[in-house]
């Protein structure tokens, strides 16, 4: 055997070329069993507190007032609930992925997602993988407890829409809440953007109430919000009706998340705040 031979990969030279498919899944399956290990916290309790939202709101208001929405009159019932199983989609969507970087900052373990061979794609696909993974089933937990909910009509009508707007909006949640755990140094950094931007953006998009009742003002401070197109277009996929552009919306919602996800992979690469 000749020295050419011998040594395949000169000193520092990478082995692994373009995707490490391998370590890609393992960090994937990590973030998943995180989550799924208390999942009686992590995605049953949730849909018990979304369904929550339901009861308190049908009672109120009689479940059967009706909303106008895009000039056709649908049950309230019917009007909030997909906007409530979006919404805790969301919610669980951040909480999962604001959790990941800052728990290995405070504990010291930020090491066990810096060393391995991962390139900062994949590392920001596994975290986002995982996000999106818990909002998916805490979607399907709330849905399938709302399909034997008395007054409630659930039918999807458009599945294309209910995949575009679930899928991307959790992904919009998962890279907000990755950017928050790069940000943030200590719990309460993050409950602050979850209390005060999250939450807040959450309640004022449009879930309970139809945009077109408000003040011009209030009515351009949703349309501004991208929970609102994220909301909107989610409940058109079941209902056949939205109160804004659902074309729009699903462009709008593209695009945010083709911007936080340069800027997170951007952050990663360098190592802001997570190297020093």
């Amino acid at each position: 055997m000749n020295d050419s031979t011998a040594i395949r990969h000169e000193p520092g030279e990478p082995i692994i070329r373009n995707v490490n498919w391998g370590g890609l899944k393992t960090l994937y399956v990590k973030e998943v069993r995180r989550f799924f290990k208390v999942q009686l916290q992590t995605v049953w309790a949730p849909a018990v507190t979304t369904l929550l939202f339901l009861v308190i709101f049908t009672v109120a208001t009689g479940g059967r007032t009706p909303v106008t929405v895009g000039g056709q009159q649908v049950a309230f019932a019917d009007f909030i609930a997909p906007g409530l199983i979006v919404m805790g989609m969301m919610q669980n969507a951040f909480a999962n992925s604001s959790f990941s970087l800052l728990v290995g900052k405070i504990q010291g373990t930020i090491v066990d997602y810096l060393m391995p061979p991962l390139s900062s794609g994949e590392l920001l696909a596994a975290m986002v993988g995982g996000a999106v993974t818990r909002a998916l089933m805490v979607g399907m937990a709330i849905y399938l407890a709302m399909l034997f909910w008395p007054g409630v009509h659930i039918g999807i009508a458009h599945l294309g829409a209910v995949l575009w707007f679930g899928l991307l909006g959790s992904a919009m949640l998962a890279l907000m809440g990755v950017l928050t755990s790069i940000w943030a140094e200590k719990f309460d950094h993050a409950a602050t953007i979850s209390n005060f931007v999250i939450a807040p953006a959450s309640l004022l998009s449009g879930t309970f109430y139809a945009i077109d009742k408000l003040h011009p003002a209030f009515q351009i401070f949703s349309r501004l919000n991208p929970f609102h197109y994220v909301i909107s277009g989610f409940r058109y996929g079941f209902i056949g009706v939205a109160d804004s552009p659902v074309m729009i919306g699903g462009a709008v919602i593209l695009a945010i998340d083709i911007v936080l996800a340069i800027l997170c992979y951007v952050l990663l690469r360098t190592g802001w705040k997570l190297k020093n």
